[in-house]
């Protein structure tokens, strides 16, 4: 497959019509005793990622990927979770158009680019054994110049991650000066080359399947044993005498997300 230097790519016959999706599928485990510790983890975490904050995470993303917010949307679902949509721009590469309206002479700029980032959240408290699980999907649909992964290592950041699932398609063709067709203006071996070493160090498991030519990556994660101070809601039930049965719980879950089975 040939490479193009940064001048090269830039050559293009008109817009960069590359349809690159990023899903960052996350899971954050949380131990509880009781169905009241059950309900304060749910007011917990529809408090600390309710829409509004999720919608800030986004606004951090957009940053980083260098493009510009559109419009937002944002929905508090009852009992749990929240959903946000941001409509986006290329800020380097993306195209707009002037439209006049209804004869008035008054313009407007009608967005002709298709990239969002949608997320949606979906708290768990239903577990028997009492393992509580916060589900977050991470959703980035770019067209242009956009690089979505860019964004890994925030995310990470911005969310607590015990079991991770990342997924990276490229789907279309844009074309050189020449037209020659590119079907990927990006070249990379696996996920993982996004990720600060540091982040990858708080993981057991690393599991890849990359398959570049179909321009289809995905890596998933799984955390390390880092004890139960981690994960319990409560302070005070580090040495509950019940702990390490509900540990063994916990991670009989998380290797089941992880592999799912």
């Amino acid at each position: 497959m040939n490479k193009y230097t940064p001048q090269e790519k830039i050559k293009l016959s008109g817009f960069n019509n590359l349809t690159k999706i990023l899903s960052f599928n996350l899971y954050d485990f949380c131990i509880t005793f009781d169905d009241k510790e059950k309900e304060e983890y749910i007011n917990y975490i529809n408090e600390k990622y309710s829409s509004d904050k999720i919608l800030e995470i986004s606004r951090e993303v957009c940053k980083i990927i260098d493009s510009d917010i559109i419009s937002e949307s944002k929905m508090d679902y009852d009992p749990v979770g929240a959903s946000t949509m941001t409509l986006m721009s290329d800020a380097q590469g993306g195209k707009w158009e002037d439209v006049s309206g209804g004869g008035s002479g008054n313009g407007y700029s009608a967005h002709l680019t298709k990239s969002h980032l949608t997320s949606h959240t979906y708290p768990d408290a239903s577990d028997p054994d009492g393992i509580c699980t916060y589900r977050v999907d991470f959703d980035i649909a770019t067209c242009g110049d956009i690089i979505p992964l860019r964004a890994i290592n925030y995310l990470f950041e911005a969310f607590e991650c015990d079991v991770v699932y990342i997924d990276y398609v490229v789907r279309g063709y844009t074309r050189l000066a020449n037209g020659k067709k590119i079907y990927n203006d990006q070249y990379f071996n696996s996920i993982q080359d996004f990720i600060n070493p540091e982040i990858l160090k708080d993981f057991e498991f690393h599991s890849d399947l990359n398959m570049p030519k179909d321009n289809i990556w995905q890596t998933k994660l799984m955390v390390k044993e880092f004890g139960a101070k981690r994960f319990i809601f409560d302070e005070k039930d580090v040495n509950h005498p019940d702990i390490d049965k509900k540990m063994l719980s916990l991670y009989e879950e998380m290797h089941e997300v992880y592999h799912l089975h």
